[in-house]
């Protein structure tokens, strides 16, 4: 049997984490806002022969399974972002359908899972962020938040990008904090500090069955655009300044049920769930590295806080 004596290992350990390095500094000196700008551009592309061209690619690199597709792939889509945050036929993503199951709200990795400590999330092993930090200096839902339990599901190019309500649910308020385009995949959530508080991000505050709760949709590199079901698209934003829209206020109520379409990304990104104290449990199952489908129980609402 070939083996490395323990000494080369080391030294492909050593390379590859000086590369990773390289790779990440790097994202700094990049025009990320640009390359996301030209990539959104190019995913709205309506010729066929390059919208066509740019799925079947799309679909041989990332394995895509396009059976689950509402539309035939690629003829039934105007341009690639149409694909790419695509619907799937009715049955694809079974929804939980108990009172107290906490639905996935996406398909994805899940990368963290817990409850914080006060107001502290784990980004990754020896890096930590706060609410105030993710929700853009906002103390008021920090502080209905703090002491909740939290996830965070990486979705890779090859997931279904659209992003549905974990809960029933009713908008109270929705904040667009502008920021980085960083890559959020695992390298370098495990070298970035606050990477995701520091991420361009949309934020949405509900109220649901047993109290408050968050959604964070955090862009990235790449990320041409991210659009709710409420407000179409949001991101990008200009001007790049921090904007809140409270619900209803001078719009609409807008109301949610369990596993119904909340928004979706133009490209792979992250998504942040959020619930007050006391009011769920994250199923034993479900831990970081777990792969998990929109619709998926991920957790139960608790029994005291349902008493």
């Amino acid at each position: 049997m070939n083996y490395l004596p323990p000494r080369s290992v080391g030294k492909l350990r050593k390379m590859s984490n000086a590369f990773d390095q390289v790779l990440i500094k790097l994202q700094y000196w990049l025009p990320t806002q640009l390359i996301s700008h030209f990539v959104g551009a190019l995913g709205r592309c309506r010729t066929a022969a390059i919208k066509n061209a740019l799925i079947r690619s799309f679909v041989w690199l990332y394995n895509i399974d396009t059976a689950e597709a509402q539309h035939p792939v690629p003829a039934g889509y105007p341009d690639f972002n149409a694909f790419f945050t695509r619907e799937l036929k009715p049955g694809s993503r079974p929804v939980d359908d108990s009172p107290s199951g906490v639905a996935s709200p996406a398909d994805g990795t899940v990368t963290q899972i817990g409850r914080m400590a006060g107001q502290q999330l784990i980004q990754a092993k020896h890096l930590t962020y706060t609410l105030p930090q993710l929700f853009g200096g906002d103390e008021v839902w920090s502080q209905q938040l703090s002491g909740g339990a939290y996830t965070t599901i990486y979705l890779a190019p090859n997931n279904y990008h659209r992003v549905h309500a974990p809960l029933d649910a009713e908008l109270r308020e929705m904040v667009y904090v502008p920021g980085r385009l960083l890559s959020v995949n695992a390298r370098t959530a495990a070298e970035v500090p606050s990477l995701f508080a520091g991420n361009e991000r949309l934020i949405c505050h509900f109220d649901g069955p047993l109290g408050p709760f968050s959604i964070v949709m955090v862009g990235a590199m790449n990320v041409g655009s991210i659009s709710t079901a409420w407000a179409g698209q949001v991101m990008p934003h200009a001007p790049r300044e921090t904007f809140r829209r409270s619900y209803p206020g001078s719009e609409a109520p807008v109301r949610l049920n369990k596993g119904e379409y909340l928004g979706h990304f133009c490209l792979g990104s992250t998504v942040i769930l959020i619930s007050g104290p006391d009011q769920l449990a994250w199923h034993e199952e479900v831990r970081p590295g777990s792969s998990v489908r929109m619709g998926q129980r991920i957790g139960q609402l608790t029994a005291d806080s349902a008493a």
